[in-house]
């Protein structure tokens, strides 16, 4: 194990080599027809045979261009080398899966880069739109060489806001009650279906915030550091983290009447 920590200007471009060819492969994938359906935790959640293809496609490639460093993977779980690495990818083949399995334009490659246990790089590809978003650490975030830096909006009673849900029916009910004592209170709600991406469109600022309980680090490692480098505040409710009981993405103004609504909905609360 060296000393020297790797460049994350380095791990980001060979985030972006990695995820282009793995992007091109999920929509030849889905041009020739979806097939391997199976699913995981519940019948509505679903993996398909270009979900585990990607998969195997982006480790070979990080493998071969950096063979000391670990990979964690939504499908295949963590493979490690021999050694202790410092760098982890980290990576969701296919984030939007049940758009992919439809058809619907909306589904994404992420892969992120940690250092010593910190996202330092990350590159999102909107697989059917070819829309790429990029970040480094303290280096700010791109959407096609385009600096973002989130939405302008301060009022949340005008702030569009971005969410998804999980796959189980009792995590959904909970999940709906939450919805309807928050819709008062902003413009309107979007739900796209890849964590992903939505963190991306609120990096861009598309959508004012986003907020959802349930992801898996895969789901916004990159995304998640794409809309902090565009100056969101990205975490948790109270003094929490952004993690599966909750992450909520939104520009300061915003961050806070946010939070303190999903705090007293118990949006981070229930199954």
């Amino acid at each position: 194990m060296t000393d020297q920590a790797p460049n994350p200007d380095d791990l980001v471009k060979i985030a972006v080599e990695v995820v282009r060819h793995a992007a091109r492969t999920a929509q030849d994938m889905r041009r020739d027809g979806v097939w391997g359906l199976a699913t995981k935790s519940t019948a509505t959640d679903v993996v398909t045979a270009a979900d585990r293809a990607v998969e195997r496609q982006v480790v070979a490639a990080l493998r071969e261009l950096r063979p000391a460093d670990a990979v964690l993977g939504e499908e295949y779980g963590d493979s490690a080398p021999a050694a202790p690495a410092r760098v982890r990818w980290i990576l969701d083949p296919i984030d939007g899966t049940v758009n992919y399995l439809y058809g619907l334009p909306n589904y994404a490659v992420s892969l992120a880069a940690e250092v010593d246990g910190a996202v330092v790089a990350g590159v999102v590809r909107n697989a059917a739109t070819g829309a790429e978003w990029t970040a480094t650490r303290d280096g700010g975030a791109l959407r096609d060489g385009r600096r973002l830096s989130g939405s302008a909006q301060s009022d949340l009673a005008q702030a569009l806001i971005a969410t998804g849900f999980g796959y189980d029916a009792a995590r959904r009910v909970h999940q709906a009650q939450v919805l309807v004592g928050l819709m008062p209170h902003v413009r309107d709600i979007r739900r796209f279906g890849a964590a992903a991406l939505d963190l991306c469109l609120a990096a861009e600022g598309l959508v004012d915030g986003y907020f959802e309980k349930g992801l898996n680090l895969w789901d916004h490692a990159a995304g998640g550091l794409v809309a902090a480098e565009a100056g969101l505040v990205v975490a948790g409710l109270g003094d929490a983290p952004a993690g599966p009981r909750m992450l909520v993405a939104a520009p300061p103004p915003l961050f806070g009447d946010l939070a303190e609504h999903l705090s007293r909905l118990d949006a981070a609360g229930g199954p």
